[in-house]
Formats: C-alpha cells, structure tokens, sequence
C-alpha cells in the first residue's frame, strides 16, 4: 500500500514513538463500512473527512447494493475526491449524514460531481493517495487542480485549509444537496445566507435514516468574497415574488432542496475555513465558531487538536508488544474506540432532543449516535472501564431519549435526535446495567434508568415483544429474525435484573431473571440448535443451520447464535448436552468451513470476516471464544483468541475482517490484547486470556495505576502458566471490575503447552 510508509526503528527510536505516531486511520474494510480517514477530536461533533463517490441510496426506486460500500463516504480504492464534508459514521453497516460539502475548483462552475469514470466532468478531482491521516488532522494533494487540501477540527468546528498551485484562480463549491444514502427527496429544504464577505450561514434538512435531521451552519473565511452565486437545482413551481430579481448572482440569500454555491476569492493562493454546526440554531453554530475558533489559524488548531488526541491516549502511559504491527494496530484500535459516539450539543449546553424541542444539558454532556446492538458487547464496558465520565453522560443522554420519547422507550439505535429504529434487542439496558453493577461514580440516581428500562421491555408492539411476553419467545410467522430477537430480549431480561437487584428492587429482579430464562424455549433438543419456532409452539420445519438468511437470525445462523446465552453459560452448557459434547461443537464452530452461498444474500457478512464457521465480523459472535473459559479446557480461549487477533485485525486498508461499527470490533481487540474481556456485559467480572501486549501501563479515571506485564511472551507462547493479580495467584481465569480498579500488577506467565492445571474446573 502506497500510504504506508515503514521504517525500521531502532529499539531506543521505538521507545520514543508517541501513542498518535502509531495510529493509521485508513484502516478499515474493503468492501463495506469503512471508518473515515478525516479530521476530528475525542467524540468531535465534527467528523470532517473526504468522500470519495456519490453513488445513490436508489436508483428509480430500487436498491443499489455498491451504495454500502460508502457508509463512511470514503473508499481507499477509489481514483478521485468527491469533496470534504462535516459529519460521518465510523464503520456502519448503514449510513446518513455527509453535510456541507466543499470543494475547490479551478476554471469554469461545474456545478455537479460528474463520476469517477469522468471526473474532469464534475468538481471532484482525481488524485493519487497522496494522502497523510492522523488523529485530528487529514492532508490530501488534488492532482488534477493543483490543490493542497488540509483538515482539522475542533469539537464542534471543521477548519479547511486550502493552498492553490501557480496557475488560474480558483473558487469553492459549497454543495448542500451532498449527503451519504443520499436518493431523491431526502434533501428536504436549504438556507444559505451571506451575511458579510467573510461569514455565511444557513441550514439544511434531510430526511433519511434519521427521517427529522436538521443541521445548521456558520462558514467564516481567512479571505473576503470577491464574488458568490447562488443556485437552486429543485426550483419550486412556485416563484413568488423572489422572480423579479436575479438570486443566482451576488444574491446573499437563497433557499429550495437543491441548493449550492459557488465562492469566488480573486486571485488568493491560500484560504482557510471555519465551518461550525449545531443541531440548535444558526446562533448556536454562530456562538460554537465564537467560541471555539474564533479566528483564523489552521496551525494551531492543528496542535489543539493533537493535544485533545494526547491527553485521550495518556489512559495508556506505556504498552509494549512483539511486533511493530501489534502496537499500531493496538493504538489504532484506541483511537477508533473514540470515534463512535460523539457529542451534540451546542457549546451553552443546548440540544436538540429527540422530541424535535430545544434541551438544556444540566449537568452532563449530551451525546449521539449510540450503535448499541453493536457497542453493549465491548464498546461501552471498555469506556466504563476507561473512561467512565464520558460513558456516565452517554447514559444520561439515553436516559434523556428515553424522557422525550413519546413511546417511553431507550434509545435502539439513534443519532441527531432521530431514532432509526435499526437492528434488534433493547441493548440500552445493558449498557446502564454495566455502569451501575460495575458502581460507576459519575452515574446520577440509577433508580431512573430501572423505571426506563422496565418501561422499554413492555412496549408490545416494538418487534415481537407482546408475543415475547405473552409466549416467552418470539414467533417467526409474527415478526422476522425470531430466535435473535428471543435470546438477545432474555440477555437484556437478565440485565434489567442485575440492575433491579442492585438498585435492591426485588421483586422486579425476579420478574426479569425469569424472563432472562427464555432462550430455553428456541433450543431443539432434537437438533442441539437454537431455532425458531410459530405462533402454535411447533419449530419451523424447513431448517438449515449453516445459512444465514430467513432462518430466523439476523447477521449470523444457528451455529454462531446458538452459543449466544452470555447471561447463563453453565447453563448453556448443560442444555446443549454437557461440558464434553459442548467443546466438541465449540471446537467444530472454529474448524468447520462455511461456504460463500450460505451468507451470499446478507450484505453485512464477509469473507474476511469468517474463520470456520465462526464470524468474528459480526457482532453476536464476540464472546464465543471465551466459552471454553466456563469448561475445563480454558486454554483454549488462550489459544482461539490469539489465532482471532492475527486473522482479523491487521495494517492493511481492509483491516478488519467486518464494520468496525462505531468501535465495537475496535473495543474487541483491545480488551483482548490486554488479556481480559467482559464477557457478560451487566456481570461485575472479566474473563482473561492470554494477553498480546507484552506489558502495559494504564491510568484509570480514579487515580490508580493497572499494571499488565507478560512474562515468556511470544508468537508461540500463547498458553497461560499462572496468572497472578497483586502476587495473589488466581484460580480461576476471571478478575472483577472492582478489583481492577484497586490497580496494581496483573501478571501473566505463558508458554507453550496448556496448563492443564492453571485453574480450577468450572
């Protein structure tokens, strides 16, 4: 790969790096989900990175399947730049977004993008990955005009800057209509306003995952005007009054669903811009601009927001691996596990929640885009482990959701004020139920998020839950993906008990610790599968366990979903038949192959992403491995686990063997190179293995030190000798929030043969 640049260090020149000099954010998938390479800070606001195409969402109103490949708006492969546009998702199956694009241009207005085969056709440029990512800052070189472009950020404010080659002038492009899953109709209304020649302001609304999203915006520029128009390519039929002026030409207002502008700077070599946004108000993107980028200075908001990229990594004060690639994929992960939620709200404390009404923040920061069916597993424990502010106030922000929703439920996937209603299961629950098991300091009154968690697991009419209730499963000829929806209900069913006992509500605890039983009522004895059943009790006849598409699951078949009862593995274990015959299937997930043709229908699984049969691309897959910790063949997680982290996590532009899906697959390997991972999310323990960093050193948010150190580390060490936290030998591979956060050393010893006595029999 031409972007990336290898240089052998010596050992004293690898001990200097920085946490950032390691970070590659290209790293993403192939085909789909890819995480955006472009400029922001810890949980920024603003996402401001590249796009590289404009495929539509549809065509004629069908479907185009090459769309999702663009769910971030980025693909490392392609030939030319689209433009720089605001706000991003990183690494979903699905997307939104892609606001207030701009891009340079030289010569005549061209008004539309044109398309990769034809670039000189349209304002995108073609260029050569020419290309420097880092945290906080995106640099591209724009071979076919001549133009250096550079990026960074504040929390809330994009900042561009923009260096013209020797040769005619140049003007920018302001394209409102751009969007990410973009189709016709989903721009719904523009406004732009000139309000002086260095300041435009304006807004647009869109209709598309999140079906009510407005953005507003204030533009300043280093450089005054010399020149603008103005363009609307959906004129309404009604022209009112506004026909008897020319508003294409030095016209400082103009509005409709197809705006753009062109901005003319005479003969200026170099432009900088500030582009703030707010999901408030124009005053409120006017007031973050005020505050948070005052002035021109492209440098040193470059430096601010490396500093904010500093203090983030200085949880990680020292960690140390075998290979070069571990520690930049280690790190990489880091920075990408704080790319998935990011805060939205205005710098006053202001929002917009989700009853389209404008909140005041009172004491916690608002966040948005909570991916949870993906996040829950590994994302949010990793920031309740490490940065457990930041996770405090996305649950206050879920909370919030829950007290502006008219239908009384937590978040399921929701982002700019908008629930998008994607994927399954009320996860939200087990997002609050690790916080507070796991004593969160920063939690304010609980009890609230008991009586929103009870109430979201009642509401009959979201996907199959009335039936839930009613049966204690879901029927597949009621509502689709019947068994996923059945065992991730009783996962969260068993989350809303440890939050009930916890919060010492009993009685509720019991209710929700019987419903946490229901798995029980998918599983076939006769098959030894998890699989769906009809209204009238019977399992659907027509069963194939290796395929993932109408056999009742969502992303994954009944291999993967069967082992995915996280809350009760001894249990789990005795229903499928006891610890042997358990291992025997285990082991066959990992060993088997899965042909293309059973997962060819389902867009979200990949080649890349599959060992065996086991799909570590896929979220509902993540804690199977650690299985074997609950039989007495524990190595085994030791050795799977290793054997996961090389197979699916790497520095190529694919990198990862599915979405990154706003840091979940991220938070994986970072909990597992460190040798421990939350298995039960809503569960006070960890399960360890054997860790890929040699040692490492972190700073927890409550001022103690967690030591990680290895002893015998290497590529064919793979197997736990012992294991001893603080001196005091373990006996079983588990460790306790609780305790890790005393600090202290946690030390493995490894080798390369099981030890088959390590620890004690489940």
């Amino acid at each position: 790969m031409r972007y990336l640049i290898f240089i052998l260090w010596s050992s004293a020149a690898f001990a200097q790096q920085k946490p950032l000099d390691f970070v590659k954010p290209f790293i993403g998938t192939q085909d789909a989900g890819h995480t955006y390479p472009g400029a922001t800070v810890p949980f920024g606001s603003i996402q401001l990175s590249p796009d590289t195409d404009t495929i539509l969402f549809a065509v004629n109103g069908a479907y185009q399947p090459n769309v999702y490949r663009y769910c971030a708006g980025y693909q490392h492969a392609d030939s030319t730049i689209v433009g720089f546009s605001h706000t991003h998702f990183s690494g979903t199956g699905h997307s939104d977004l892609g606001d207030v694009l701009l891009m340079p241009n030289r010569g005549s207005i061209q008004w539309n993008p044109g398309t990769a085969a034809a670039p000189e056709k349209g304002y995108r440029s073609v260029y050569h990955h020419d290309e420097v990512a880092q945290p906080g800052y995106y640099g591209v070189y724009l071979n076919e005009i001549g133009v250096k472009a550079e990026l960074t950020a504040t929390q809330r404010v994009g900042v561009h800057r923009y260096r013209f080659d020797d040769g005619a002038p140049g003007h920018f492009i302001l394209d409102l209509t751009h969007g990410i899953y973009n189709y016709d109709g989903k721009n719904v209304w523009c406004f732009l306003r000139v309000e002086n020649d260095t300041l435009l302001t304006g807004y647009k609304q869109t209709n598309g995952w999140g079906r009510t999203r407005t953005v507003y915006f204030a533009i300043a520029t280093s450089v005054p005007l010399s020149a603008y128009q103005i363009k609307d390519f959906k004129p309404s039929m009604y022209k009112g009054f506004w026909r008897k002026f020319d508003t294409e030409h030095q016209f400082a207002e103009g509005a409709g669903e197809g705006l753009k502008a062109a901005l003319f700077f005479g003969e200026a070599k170099e432009v900088e811009f500030r582009v703030a946004l707010s999901g408030v108000s124009i005053e409120g993107a006017l007031l973050n601009l005020q505050t948070e980028a005052p002035k021109s200075g492209f440098s040193a908001y470059y430096s601010a927001a490396q500093e904010q990229w500093n203090e983030a990594f200085s949880v990680v004060q020292d960690a140390n691996f075998l290979h070069l690639d571990d520690q930049s994929n280690f790190y990489t992960a880091w920075y990408h596990s704080l790319l998935g939620s990011s805060i939205y709200m205005d710098v006053d404390g202001r929002y917009r929640g989700l009853d389209q009404r404008i909140h005041q923040a009172d004491g916690f920061t608002n966040y948005t885009t909570f991916s949870l069916w993906d996040t829950y597993r590994a994302a949010h424990p990793f920031l309740n482990l490490f940065y457990p502010k930041q996770d405090a106030d996305m649950i206050e922000s879920m909370q919030q959701h829950y007290t502006q929703s008219v239908h009384h439920m937590l978040p399921i996937w929701s982002h700019y004020a908008n629930e998008n209603w994607c994927m399954i299961g009320y996860h939200a629950v087990s997002v609050m139920a690790d916080a507070v098991v796991k004593e969160n300091p920063y939690l304010k009154d609980p009890s609230r998020f008991l009586k929103a968690a009870h109430s979201t697991a009642n509401q009959r009419f979201y996907e199959g839950l009335g039936a839930y209730i009613d049966l204690g499963f879901v029927p597949e000829d009621q509502s689709g993906s019947s068994v996923s929806k059945t065992l991730e209900y009783a996962y969260d069913d068993w989350c809303i008990a440890q939050l009930a006992s916890k919060l010492k509500a009993d009685s509720l605890a019991r209710v929700y610790q019987s419903r946490a039983e229901n798995y029980r009522n998918v599983f076939d004895l006769q098959t030894g599968f998890m699989r769906p059943r009809l209204t009238n009790g019977n399992f659907k006849t027509q069963f194939d366990p290796l395929s993932t598409h109408g056999q009742g699951f969502i992303e994954g078949n009944a291999w993967n979903y069967s082992f995915y009862v996280p809350q009760q593995p001894l249990s789990l274990i005795a229903l499928m038949g006891g610890e042997q015959r358990f291992i025997a299937h285990l082991d066959s997930l990992f060993e088997m192959e899965l042909p293309d043709a059973y997962f060819a229908q389902t867009e979200d699984i990949m080649r890349e992403g599959i060992i065996g049969n086991y799909v570590h691309g896929n979220e509902p897959s993540h804690h199977i491995a650690y299985f074997y910790n609950f039989t007495a063949q524990p190595w085994k997680t030791q050795a799977t686990t290793r054997m996961i982290l090389a197979k699916q996590y790497s520095l190529k532009a694919a990198g990862m063997g599915g979405n990154d899906d706003c840091g979940q697959m991220s938070a994986w390997y970072l909990f597992t190179a460190l040798g421990l991972y939350p298995f039960a999310p809503g569960s006070p323990d960890y399960q360890l293995t054997a860790p890929l960093v040699k040692d490492a050193t972190l700073q927890l948010d409550n001022g103690q030190t967690l030591r990680i150190k290895t002893l015998h580390n290497s590529d064919k060490n793979v197997y736990i000798q012992k294991v001893s936290f603080n001196g005091q030998q373990l006996q079983k591979p588990v460790l306790s929030h609780q305790e890790l956060l005393k600090g202290g050393e946690l030390l493995f010893e490894l080798g390369p043969k099981p030890a088959k006595k390590a620890f004690q029999k489940p």
